[in-house]
């Protein structure tokens, strides 16, 4: 379990991210703020490109940051999108692609905070949102 304080510091982060997205194709900005159990947080935002297939999403940098510097041992991440120049007001789920990345690193609690503002927020577990995942 998330203490509300770390809950809204990881929304605030994901909301400030929102604001670095590349997403001319599809104008919808998704920021992320990633948790690793050593207490650092590492941030994200989508990064569109016009071939699509190059493209990555927040969650995904986020993780690929972090990865990067040697840290793959996580708690959580929180999630924010929305069209842009739009405050968000839904929640906007991890892609499939991401949900792997999730399961590649994390265990089945590892907690996943859908966010539309400070208020406005639920939290799941990687299990919850990938039932059957796939594992080597």
């Amino acid at each position: 379990m998330l203490e509300e304080q770390t809950v809204k510091k990881l929304i605030k982060c994901a909301l400030e991210q929102r604001k670095f997205s590349y997403a001319p194709y599809s104008n919808f900005c998704v920021g992320a703020a990633l948790l690793a159990e050593n207490g650092t947080v590492y941030t994200g935002c989508n990064i569109e490109n016009g071939a699509y297939s190059p493209s990555n999403c927040a969650e995904r940098t986020a993780f690929f940051k972090a990865v990067s510097e040697g840290v793959k041992e996580f708690r959580a991440i929180c999630i924010v999108g929305a069209p842009k120049d739009e405050t968000p007001n839904e929640f906007c789920p991890p892609c499939g692609v991401c949900r792997q990345v999730m399961l590649e690193f994390c265990g089945s609690d590892f907690l996943i905070v859908l966010a539309a503002d400070q208020e406005k927020y639920q939290i799941f577990t990687l299990e919850e949102l990938v039932p059957m995942g796939f594992h080597l």
